[in-house]
């Protein structure tokens, strides 16, 4: 199985997209219907940027889905009583950290959104080490490698992590469930991922575009803006959540006739940014 689509860019800005996987490993071993495990994808955000490599931008995209590995966490953030054995590794005990643990959100998850428990079995160190292998390390890999290619050609990086959200939270999704979300929510981890110059430019772009746009509620960013962001040094790093309503039917995941427009949004978002200098904000 291809894993990782790793497209290197020419320019300063580098997105990435490690939630819109749709290829289901055999040695997944789900219990439930892949219809309800569907529902954690964020489905087609890799389409909503298929645009951004023809413009010089880096590009990296995971196959693999988010409920069989999240590549948006630590490899510490391991629920351990999903293990038919110890688990060797370390483990976090950050309580924040481990908030999405808890609600079955780790590494490997648990359990659906709305509480579906994912497997009717325990899982074996070895094969989670071979998913952190296949799946987490080359992701992760590529988005250093991108990063720091464009700071070292520019003297600055601006990273995009992309996401979508559903329309309304569920209820095991986030602290908040049954929040009704704006069209955008951008994270950038309480202003520790990026400068705050920077991360306004996206939401007033967003605005004067007609979209309604929160900031670091209910979505603050994790782990790849988190581990990437370093505005001290001109890496920035910003999570961009998208409400699915915008353009696609959440019930059978079909896209919709908005597809075309909200591209066309996001096309302006990434060409404002292509000609932003984040140093002179």
């Amino acid at each position: 199985m291809h894993y990782v689509t790793y497209r290197p860019g020419t320019t300063p800005l580098v997105l990435d997209s490690p939630h819109s996987g749709v290829h289901y490993p055999d040695d997944f071993a789900y219990a439930c219907a892949l219809e309800t495990l569907r529902t954690a994808e964020d489905t087609h955000v890799e389409k909503l940027y298929d645009f951004a490599p023809a413009l010089g931008v880096a590009w990296i995209e995971a196959h693999f889905p988010r409920s069989y590995l999240d590549a948006n966490r630590n490899t510490t953030e391991v629920d351990v009583t999903l293990f038919d054995e110890p688990w060797p590794e370390p483990v976090a005990s950050d309580p924040a950290t481990l908030s999405k643990v808890r609600l079955g959100k780790g590494l490997i998850w648990r359990a659906t959104d709305d509480g579906v428990p994912i497997y009717n079995r325990k899982l074996g160190v070895a094969e989670v080490r071979a998913r952190i292998a296949n799946c987490w390390q080359p992701y992760h890999f590529a988005v250093a490698q991108a990063i720091d290619a464009a700071h070292e050609r520019h003297g600055y990086s601006i990273h995009i992590n992309c996401h979508s959200m559903p329309a309304v939270g569920a209820s095991q999704a986030t602290d908040f469930p049954g929040l009704v979300h704006a069209d955008f929510v951008i994270g950038d981890r309480d202003q520790s991922t990026t400068s705050a110059p920077l991360v306004r430019l996206v939401c007033e772009h967003l605005k004067g575009l007609g979209y309604s746009v929160a900031y670091n509620h209910p979505y603050k960013g994790v782990e790849l803006v988190r581990r990437y962001g370093d505005p001290a040094r001109q890496r920035h790093s910003i999570q961009v959540e998208v409400n699915r309503k915008l353009y696609m039917n959440e019930q059978t995941l079909q896209m919709t006739d908005g597809f075309a427009s909200l591209q066309a949004s996001l096309r302006s978002l990434v060409q404002r940014l292509l000609q932003t200098d984040p140093r002179t904000l």
